[in-house]
């Protein structure tokens, strides 16, 4: 058990948090949420006794065991791979040296004899026998092949460094367990398997995520951040997402009687948890959904984005994107070849593949940016498109003017301050940090600006690579919502499973000899047994 007591932290006359106190029990996962800035991986630092709190404490039962999922690439670098994994168990993986040290001594005294005798009998005693075998079992089961788990950690890439820092944070069941974004860098199949470990997981796992269909699969609880207070809410994230926006619904309508308002919420509970059978945390979670006291449901605080790409300047005619026999070459390494397909009237693609370079290149030759490539494309004659590059760097890097006037460049009619301010706003840029410099901006800002720069635009036909990066929570939500509304044609590719799942219809996946395309929703692609063969054997043949 956790007990965080009276907890606050401040940095000067900034307050991130104040007069926290919050319980966390065995058998349940918190998601930690919040904006950026809110101090969500702060919180889990003060925890794991990397930060002091400003007042207050947090303590533990005795004896509990606790791991953080580190996020120092290169602290382990000159150590091999499975030794790194066992390391996250620092009373095992100390009993271990200090055998080997004994054993290795040329003059082997009696009191030698006796402290390894005492530290054999520990070893058995935590299953030290099995720990090599356990440490290599997690790392298969992250993605790391087994010729790769005695070499040096510094041998590997960043991808599997991440992996390998999960695995170490996982090993040995910890009885607490920290982790800051784990999902980072992970493919689809091992967020499934950690999805899938930390459901039937029994200790207590913190977890700070942007990932709301990793959160919905794996958390009973959301922790909020909000106006410097934390509260403990029962459910996963879309419960506390969608009982937040009824809550608030309820309290604007003030006509409404009280006995509706406790009927409606009720049917709400009972909708939530008649559906939370079909999750990986059911039994936990329904049983908690039927116990939720109605005065735990409030309105939240969050602001949100108004992400709206409706405003089109024209309709689109029949006649969208045809693609033949498109492909693209870097340095002899074939990202995507034959791609043939049409984009037809409303289509909400998501496009992907094995490779990120090969996504980019794609979206690159449509915009025009990369001119370099085989085959042939051509946009219908009413489509007009506004894109949302991986990289945005171009469009502010070396520029200092204010925001104003950095999207009044985008303004092809309305240029008038108070216009821009309003798009700025619903941005949630307001007074006066419209007058920011593009030089001082946050990712998660730039990408706002970004957004506003596209529903400026008003066009028909949207790309985007990788839009979630950078963002929050909140404004992920509004994005996700924007895309379902818009009434054009989507391109986009996102590595965040609940928008996909959510907003695409079609599904394209590039590959180095052809296209998968398939009319069918993203967990009905990821989940079919015919897409998993064609794909094996399309990349097999490359």
């Amino acid at each position: 058990m956790i007990n965080v007591s009276n907890l606050s932290l401040r940095y000067g006359k900034r307050v991130l948090f104040e007069d926290v106190n919050l319980k966390f029990t065995p058998g349940n996962c918190y998601g930690i949420i919040g904006a950026n800035g809110a101090g969500k991986s702060t919180f889990l630092k003060i925890i794991s006794g990397d930060v002091d709190p400003t007042t207050g404490s947090v303590s533990f039962t005795p004896g509990e065991r606790m791991a953080v999922l580190k996020q120092d690439h290169y602290a382990f670098d000159e150590f091999s791979v499975i030794e790194t994994v066992m390391m996250g168990h620092k009373e095992l993986y100390d009993i271990m040296k200090e055998k080997d040290a004994i054993y290795a001594k040329e003059n082997f005294s009696d009191a030698d004899g006796e402290r390894a005798g005492e530290l054999e009998a520990k070893f058995a005693e935590m299953d030290g026998w099995n720990a090599e075998s356990d440490a290599a079992t997690l790392l298969s089961n992250l993605g790391i092949d087994e010729a790769l788990h005695y070499k040096l950690v510094k041998e590997l890439d960043g991808n599997q460094k991440v992996r390998v820092l999960l695995a170490q944070a996982l090993f040995g069941s910890p009885d607490i367990l920290l982790l800051d974004e784990p999902t980072n860098d992970l493919d689809i199949n091992t967020i499934a398997w950690l999805e899938d470990f930390l459901a039937g997981y029994e200790a207590i796992v913190l977890v700070v995520s942007h990932d709301r269909h990793f959160l919905d699969s794996v958390c009973t609880h959301v922790v909020d951040i909000d106006f410097g207070k934390m509260n403990i809410y029962t459910g996963n994230y879309t419960f506390w997402y969608e009982s937040s926006q009824l809550a608030l619904k309820q309290r604007a309508d003030q006509n409404k009687k009280m006995e509706d308002k406790v009927k409606e919420l009720q049917e709400f509970i009972r909708r939530f948890s008649a559906n939370a059978s079909k999750s990986k945390q059911a039994t936990s979670r329904k049983k908690a959904l039927e116990k939720i006291n109605l005065e735990e449901i409030k309105p939240s605080n969050r602001k949100y984005p108004a992400i709206m790409f409706n405003t089109m300047n024209r309709e689109a005619g029949d006649q969208i994107l045809q693609v033949e026999k498109l492909g693209k070459t870097v340095n002899g390494e074939v990202l995507f070849r034959d791609a043939n397909f049409m984009v037809n009237k409303g289509d909400k693609i998501a496009v992907l593949s094995q490779n990120s370079l090969a996504t980019t290149a794609f979206y690159d030759i449509l915009t025009g940016r990369d001119t370099d490539h085989d085959g042939s494309f051509k946009w219908g004659v009413t489509i007009n498109i506004a894109d949302i590059p991986m990289d945005n760097t171009a469009y502010f890097e070396g520029k200092n003017e204010n925001l104003i006037d950095w999207l009044r460049e985008y303004a092809s009619g309305e240029k008038d301050e108070q216009f821009i301010r309003g798009f700025l706003g619903k941005m949630l840029f307001s007074g006066e940090e419209v007058l920011k410099k593009c030089s001082v901006l946050s990712g998660g800002e730039k990408m706002r600006c970004m957004f506003s720069r596209m529903m400026l635009q008003g066009a028909n036909m949207l790309l985007f690579d990788e839009p979630t990066n950078h963002l929050d929570l909140e404004s992920i939500t509004a994005l996700n919502n924007g895309m379902n509304d818009f009434r054009g044609s989507i391109l986009f590719t996102s590595r965040d499973h609940e928008l996909t799942q959510t907003v695409a219809n079609r599904i394209i996946e590039l590959t180095p000899s052809g296209i998968i395309d398939k009319l069918m929703s993203y967990d009905d692609y990821i989940n079919s047994e015919a897409v998993k063969e064609q794909r094996e054997g399309m990349y097999a043949s490359a």
